[in-house]
């Protein structure tokens, strides 16, 4: 399971015009069950994505086919852990 915090490295006005294709690209990690949970950041200088995938290298790389990251407007911190634990009822799928 991967944390991906991103921040914005330049102005709202430059992210503004990004943003379309930016959640074309979120809905598409939807799609394929990479994605769990995503949201901006408040205040909001960037955002923050709860993902799963096989490896770091292939987040690395769904990382870098973000149209933010092309466009050079964000940087990715990317925390890889193992969820152990989860509330009740949140959800038993998130473990496995």
């Amino acid at each position: 399971m991967f944390l991906l915090s991103l921040t914005y490295l330049v102005p709202l006005e430059e992210i503004e015009p990004l943003m379309a294709p930016h959640m074309m690209w979120v809905d598409t990690h939807y799609q394929t069950g990479t994605l769990l949970l995503s949201g901006r950041k408040v205040p909001r200088t960037g955002g923050v994505l709860l993902a799963r995938a096989e490896s770091r290298e292939a987040i690395e790389a769904i990382v870098a086919a973000d149209p933010f990251t092309q466009a050079g407007a964000v940087r990715y911190d990317i925390i890889e852990f193992t969820p152990t634990r989860i509330a009740p009822g949140a959800g038993e799928a998130w473990l496995d």
